[in-house]
């Protein structure tokens, strides 16, 4: 009899166990696994995935605690691109996030079931991301950088009211660059100004066109470019020896190399996704019915250091 009780009581014991060990796994499903593929380390991008892990902490998701993020950086290399996007949708996480253009098309490329976020991406339409900003209609959202563009021209012929000619590079392998690069270019026409655009396709251009535009223009126009972005000081060094006002798609570009603009937060961007992706993985929201947000925290900086070295007095400078 004693025998068959403490069998009894070994086989409640086994079955309690296996309940907390079950428990245990149940909890682990909780956590939520994210991964990220950035193009390149710049300020902006830098910037919009720190505030997109601000955005998912404010919904609910916070790393460490119920969320992993897996965080790929491809320093703005396609095979790097390719190879990053297929280690991330091999591990099936429960949402991606991509950072630029080329890295959202290459996680499109991979994977058209995994939920993908998006931000510092222009025209989400164009990269054929999205069937239309309103509808998405796949497995894509996210967030526009789109500029103020026509602002930003206004603000730059408002330093230079004078101005006969204004410069405006960009890398025209970059798709986002190339759309802002071109209504600048038709702002600054309408305006009765002429225009010098030159390109540069590697950060080790950069100087050289800059240098060009800087001797023979009266101010210089940059849209939210990476690879300009990433030369940021250097241009900051070339434009304030020649005593070229420049303005710039973003903010984080007048910080480290620019004059003045009326631009994107990307931090506060970056914020706005995480907050889209949190209600994906809240499973309140898919992307094919989650409207592409423009960003809602554009802001005039000025670079009061350049201002001086520019012998411009920085409280004139205002938002057209």
């Amino acid at each position: 009899m004693m025998k068959k009780i403490l069998a009894g009581m070994g086989l409640i014991s086994l079955l309690v166990l296996g309940a907390c060990g079950s428990n245990n796994t149940d909890g682990d499903s909780e956590t939520k696994r994210v991964g990220v593929l950035q193009l390149v380390e710049h300020a902006s991008l830098d910037n919009a995935y720190e505030g997109f892990k601000k955005g998912l902490e404010a919904g609910g998701y916070t790393e460490g605690e119920n969320l992993e993020i897996d965080y790929q950086n491809a320093q703005n290399n396609q095979d790097n691109l390719k190879s990053m996007s297929e280690k991330l949708v091999k591990e099936d996480p429960d949402l991606l996030l991509a950072i630029a253009t080329p890295a959202a098309q290459s996680l499109a490329t991979a994977t058209t079931e995994i939920p993908i976020t998006v931000t510092a991406v222009t025209d989400l339409k164009e990269a054929k991301l999205v069937k239309s900003d309103k509808k998405p209609g796949g497995n894509i959202t996210g967030t526009t950088d789109m500029v103020p563009i026509d602002k930003q021209i206004a603000l730059l012929l408002s330093i230079v009211p004078d101005a006969e000619t204004i410069g405006i590079m960009y890398n025209a392998g970059e798709a986002n660059s190339k759309i802002q690069a071109d209504l600048a270019e038709e702002a600054l026409k309408k305006a009765g100004v002429k225009v010098e655009v030159k390109t540069a396709n590697t950060t080790n251009d950069v100087q050289q066109v800059t240098e060009s535009l800087a001797t023979s223009t009266d101010g210089i126009y940059v849209p939210t470019d990476n690879t300009f972005a990433s030369a940021a000081s250097v241009i900051g060094e070339v434009v304030k020896e020649h005593k070229i006002p420049l303005v710039a798609g973003s903010t984080e570009q007048i910080d480290t190399g620019g004059l003045a603009t009326v631009g994107i937060n990307y931090e506060s961007l970056g914020e706005q996704t995480g907050k889209m992706a949190a209600k994906i993985l809240d499973g309140d929201a898919t992307p094919a019915d989650m409207p592409v947000e423009e960003s809602d925290n554009l802001e005039l900086v000025v670079n009061k250091d350049m201002a001086e070295a520019l012998g411009i007095d920085p409280e004139t400078i205002k938002e057209p």
